[in-house]
């Protein structure tokens, strides 16, 4: 199958030759992972990519069971959106100074990996049960679940500790502590303004309520000073 060469005539060529793509793609990325693991400093972040690699090697081997089950070879067929992002990560990570930002960035480069791999086994799966072939879903679901599970949690570290640390490592954080205070200053000067405000409208009502009252007084007084007309 080649470039234009209009080989993909029905769902099953399309089935097959997208097999082929991620075959070729996984093992690329085993290839990747262990530069990720070498360059992250943060403990959890290297064991969590330890983890995936052993992962994404058993993710192969059941993409060799679902060509095994179709009497085909396993073949990878040359990817080119795979070879871009990986070639991506390559040149970040030689660009990127300081340990922190370097965590950073290979947490966004690693998810940019994941979700390549999410769209191509959940068309897979979608493919295989239109297909009638339930037991390649079975095997495809088990890659899909581990693929959206190491996402997620490439997500709650970046956000618990590995983002915080590279923007306090650069400044941000005291750029952000500075500008709480000025906030909370401002919020406090607002309140006081506002109770003055309040006890100023008392004072006006109470002010107000003394000026009725009089004038009701004076206007019942005269009333009751007046001579009755006689009849």
């Amino acid at each position: 199958m080649g470039l234009f060469s209009k080989d993909i005539k029905s769902m099953e060529d399309l089935y097959i030759h997208t097999l082929q793509d991620l075959y070729y793609a996984e093992n690329q990325i085993a290839k990747s992972l262990p530069k990720m693991i070498e360059k992250a400093t943060d403990a959890e972040l290297k064991r969590g990519f330890q983890t995936h690699l052993n992962e994404t090697e058993n993710q192969v081997k059941r993409l060799e069971r679902v060509f095994e089950m179709h009497d085909k070879s396993a073949r990878g067929l040359k990817c080119p959106a795979i070879d871009g992002i990986l070639r991506e990560a390559e040149e970040v990570m030689g660009e990127v100074e300081g340990d922190e930002i370097m965590n950073t960035a290979i947490v966004a480069l690693a998810q940019a990996v994941e979700h390549y791999e999410i769209t191509r086994y959940g068309a897979l799966i979608a493919w295989a049960t239109e297909l009638g072939h339930r037991q390649d879903a079975k095997l495809l679901g088990e890659s899909l679940k581990e693929e959206k599970a190491t996402d997620a949690k490439l997500t709650a570290i970046a956000e618990r500790k590995i983002n915080p640390r590279a923007d306090a490592a650069t400044g941000g954080g005291r750029k952000k502590t500075a500008s709480r205070k000025k906030t909370a200053a401002k919020s406090v000067k607002s309140a006081r303004g506002g109770k003055k405000t309040v006890r100023a409208g008392k004072k006006t009502t109470r002010s107000t309520a003394r000026g009725s009252a009089k004038k009701a007084t004076r206007k019942t007084a005269k009333k009751k000073s007046s001579p009755r007309r006689r009849a």
